[in-house]
């Protein structure tokens, strides 16, 4: 059949469909992301391994296997069912069969006493011993009613609990010097704060120290006699308590710091010739 010539021409339309995943997708940037992190991480560990001691690396693997509740080493029995406590071993707990006794004994092990125990009984001795110290220098000072000591020697006394011990601080003062001049004789006021510091130590049966300071002198002198003067001036203050009453075997050091260590801010004061005569704590 002949087409007709006024018929209209049939138009084909062709679209191009772009499926998902070609060259513009974004799924291989998440691919190479990931093998760039691997890496990364590799790069890393291999520079921690060269760059660490056997010791840290060890460190570095329990922190990212926090698993084991106990190490393997703290244990306080040696094998299962070892029946040894973990307290009453001579060895510490972190080397593997436990204990925290310094000196254990088999006696101590058999009663079952434990480093817990053994604590908190030297912290009991402890606070026993510092409330004794706080007494004797309150009865020093007459902070809890009369003072056995006069407002005049008062006046040259300072007092401090520390952990060494009690310190007694004796000092001169303008117009009221501990010695002669600058040499070691005590004045009858050395001697008066010596039966004081006597008095109050007779108390308890503690170590005594005592600690001898100086002013500074001019630079110009010829011979600085601050160390021989504060040697001297504690030797003095040690036979003076011990003339006072104070059994000389209690005397564990005398000792001369010169000028320094100054209790004021000019080193040429007065106030820094002083002795410190320290109740001291007992040795465990």
């Amino acid at each position: 059949m002949a087409r007709q010539a006024n018929a209209a021409p049939v138009i084909v339309k062709r679209k191009k469909i772009v499926a998902e995943g070609g060259h513009h997708g974004g799924a291989w940037k998440v691919a190479y992301a990931d093998f760039v992190t691997a890496m990364m991480a590799f790069f890393l560990l291999m520079w921690l391994l060269n760059a660490t001691t056997e010791k840290q690396r060890k460190g570095l693997a329990d922190y990212f296997n926090p698993t084991i509740p106990v190490n393997r080493i703290s244990g306080g029995g040696e094998g299962m069912f070892g029946g040894q406590s973990v307290f009453s071993e001579q060895t510490v707990a972190q080397m593997g069969t436990g204990g925290s006794m310094a000196r254990p004994t088999e006696e101590r092990q058999a009663r079952g006493e434990t480093g817990v125990a053994r604590a908190a009984l030297e912290g009991a001795e402890e606070a026993e011993e510092s409330r004794t110290l706080h007494a004797i220098e309150d009865r020093l000072m007459g902070r809890g009613g009369e003072s056995f000591v006069s407002e005049n020697l008062l006046r040259h006394i300072v007092t401090e609990v520390t952990d060494e011990g009690l310190i007694v601080e004796l000092f001169d003062l303008p117009g009221a010097p501990l010695f002669e001049g600058d040499g070691d004789q005590p004045m009858p006021l050395a001697a008066a704060l010596a039966g004081v510091v006597a008095e109050a130590f007779a108390v308890v049966g503690n170590e005594v120290a005592v600690q001898g300071h100086t002013r500074s002198y001019p630079i110009v002198l010829a011979v600085n006699p601050v160390w021989d003067l504060s040697a001297a001036r504690a030797q003095a203050m040690r036979r003076l308590i011990a003339a006072a009453g104070l059994h000389d075997a209690r005397v564990q050091r005398v000792t001369g710091f010169a000028d320094r260590r100054p209790a004021t801010a000019d080193p040429m004061a007065v106030r820094n010739n002083r002795l410190e005569v320290i109740l001291l704590r007992r040795r465990r």
